[in-house]
């Protein structure tokens, strides 16, 4: 008799020992702890907020979906690319133009698109300079010295860099800052003339600011009265979140209706808005994107071109 009670009290443990071993006996299938989905993000991104905050997300697509996940942040664009090729990246956030890069090399999927503050679902570069550095145009720029985000960033240096060719810009020496909020820190301490990076409209209801100077108002609060916007690129849409091509496709959705529900929790709301400004996640098809492919062929800009710059 005791031994049947002592075998009713560990059955539950018992119980639990094998379903959590039927989750993992199949070692390294995407998805098990051994081979975890792995999500990057940017590398244009603050680190330590996405450190912070892409646990939220990771927690609630674990318990929603029952794989498991991890995030990390390349050093680059292109190691972002690199990383669908090499099955390093199952999923990231990445800039439109390293898309166009991730499909045309790896066939790499668009599932998801940004939304920004105020609805906003395009996205422009803007020239920005201290009010002191009597830099009032575009034209101004030559034998200046300019920093941008990185080759492969689309605002912060593709469509910048292809308008100060048209007009014939000369500068004396570039910088690639890798990160947005680097090139404006770069232009508040002189250490540039001016700099290229995102711009996105002031939020609708406060007018605060939440192009890329935002990134470093912590920093430095007066960074509206030293830094002023004095151009803009043309618009692009925002930003995709990217599928590996060969992840199971039921995998894929289940991730993305979970991805979805996140964006509607108060959690969520704000773990995204941290990482990068994001108030909504909406599906996206990789024809969105079309505009800026026919931007870059008719600017004869090719990704390996780039990839040199590096």
């Amino acid at each position: 008799m005791k031994s049947i009670k002592y075998l009713l009290y560990l059955s539950p443990i018992i119980l639990f020992i094998i379903i959590s071993s039927f989750r993992d006996l199949d070692e390294g299938k995407l998805g098990s702890r051994s081979n975890p989905v792995k999500i990057y993000f940017t590398p244009s991104l603050d680190a330590n907020k996405i450190s912070n905050n892409a646990r939220e997300l990771v927690d609630y697509l674990e318990k929603e979906t029952g794989y498991y996940f991890t995030t990390a942040v390349p050093s680059s664009y292109i190691a972002i690319v690199e990383a669908f090729g090499t099955k390093k990246a199952d999923i990231a956030a990445i800039n439109t133009f390293s898309y166009i890069m991730a499909n045309e090399k790896y066939g790499a999927e668009a599932r998801l698109k940004v939304i920004r503050p105020g609805g906003e679902t395009t996205y422009k570069g803007q020239f920005i300079t201290r009010f002191d550095s009597g830099i009032n145009t575009i034209e101004d720029l030559n034998n200046k010295k300019f920093a941008f985000v990185d080759p492969s960033s689309t605002s912060g240096y593709i469509l910048p860099q292809d308008i100060m060719t048209n007009k014939g810009i000369k500068l004396s020496e570039t910088v690639f800052a890798q990160k947005h909020d680097n090139v404006v820190t770069m232009v508040y301490n002189k250490q540039v003339d001016a700099g290229a990076t995102f711009y996105s409209p002031p939020n609708p209801s406060t007018g605060e600011i939440l192009d890329a100077r935002i990134r470093v108002k912590q920093q430095y609060p007066d960074v509206e009265k030293k830094i002023k916007i004095f151009g803009f690129t043309q618009s692009i849409p925002n930003d995709p979140w990217v599928f590996r091509k060969d992840m199971d496709e039921k995998m894929k959705v289940k991730i993305i209706n979970a991805m979805l529900k996140f964006t509607k929790t108060d959690k969520g709301k704000k773990a995204l808005f941290e990482i990068a400004d994001i108030v909504d996640l909406v599906p996206a098809k990789d024809k969105d994107y079309d505009n800026l492919r026919s931007i870059l062929s008719n600017q004869k800009i090719k990704s390996e071109n780039l990839i040199k710059k590096k």
